[in-house]
């Protein structure tokens, strides 16, 4: 099988170097002397530089190559949510009519569309999908177990991820539940800046300070958070309960290489957003999606009490500190 990743960042690259040895894969990079390192180096310094490249990846900056190559193949798309639409749309004036998958989790900042909202509007006659799961890209790329789900409404299309991806190292599972995969791959994001906040508060406050017991019980009601709001986009509840829901979540709030919890710790611990921002060197997407997160939610009527304290803290409406305090201070109500 032929195959384009479109974005050398982290994640694609990893997704890239695990296709490489077995099927024919090209990777687009935006940036030319991005791509004459690859090259050069073989491994990508800037955004996964621990692992090299298989000698069978190939890397190009010409975006009309790459998407040549994924003609009667799989293309996916690895940018981060803000360029989807363009990323689309390149692929809808090439008239060919082709699926395309994506990885990217989060909401359009401007539009709030997820990413099934964005292929509806900008190619709606074209097979769609989301690749998504709890998926730290440096394991993917060394090879540990990892399993995923390929959800969308064609059959051919999550079928194509499977044989692209599925392997020793990387199970594939498919769904069609597209709504329920991206609103967990999207609102983990924000929740895992939630744990963060107060896993740092924990280092940080002394007697008293949120323990284990108080990771476990936002990272449960956050779950009930995120299940709330994909029900009310039309999603499927169980759907929350697996890979891309809870799965997802787990990983990312609780994982020393998720940068949204390093956010979270960052900002309990005194530093500006700005400057936890600089310090990542990567992209944050639950940065970017909780205000989106929390419009939504807001316009279906639906209550997000976490995902609103997130917000409040990125804002600069409240510190850390008093976000716990006033979620620890809500009313009591029935659990369900």
């Amino acid at each position: 099988m032929k195959i384009a990743v479109l974005g050398a960042g982290a994640w694609g690259t990893a997704l890239a170097i695990a296709a490489a040895p077995r099927h024919d894969t090209l990777l687009w990079a935006r940036d030319a002397a991005q791509v004459q390192s690859l090259q050069a180096e073989r491994r990508n310094t800037r955004y996964l530089g621990e692992v090299a490249l298989p000698s069978t990846l190939r890397v190009t900056a010409d975006h009309a190559e790459a998407m040549a190559h994924a003609r009667d193949g799989l293309t996916v798309i690895a940018t981060p949510m803000a360029a989807l639409r363009e990323q689309l749309g390149l692929l809808q004036r090439a008239g060919d009519g082709r699926g395309a998958l994506w990885l990217c989790k989060g909401f359009e900042a401007h539009s709030g569309a997820l990413g099934h909202e964005v292929a509806r509007d900008v190619r709606p006659d074209a097979p769609a999908g989301v690749l998504s799961g709890p998926s730290f890209a440096l394991e993917v790329a060394r090879g540990q177990p990892t399993a995923l789900v390929a959800a969308g409404t064609d059959t051919a299309l999550c079928e194509a991820a499977v044989a692209a991806f599925h392997g020793d190292a990387l199970r594939v599972y498919t769904s069609t539940d597209i709504v329920g995969v991206e609103v967990g791959g999207a609102v983990k994001n924000v929740l895992a800046i939630a744990t963060g906040i107060l896993d740092g508060l924990a280092i940080t406050d002394g007697p008293g300070a949120p323990g284990l017991n108080a990771r476990a019980a936002l990272i449960t009601r956050g779950l009930a958070e995120m299940t709330r709001l994909g029900v009310a986009l039309g999603a499927r509840a169980d759907t929350f309960m697996g890979l891309s829901g809870l799965g997802d979540l787990v990983l990312t709030a609780t994982g020393d290489l998720s940068r949204n919890r390093r956010v979270g710790l960052g900002l309990a611990q005194g530093q500006s957003l700005a400057q936890v921002v600089a310090s990542l060197g990567h992209v944050a997407e639950g940065v970017l999606t909780a205000p989106t997160v929390l419009a939504r939610a807001t316009q279906l009527g639906v209550e997000m009490p976490i995902t609103a304290g997130v917000v409040a803290v990125l804002q600069g409406r409240l510190s850390p500190s008093r976000v716990m305090q006033q979620l620890m201070s809500r009313d009591a109500r029935a659990e369900g």
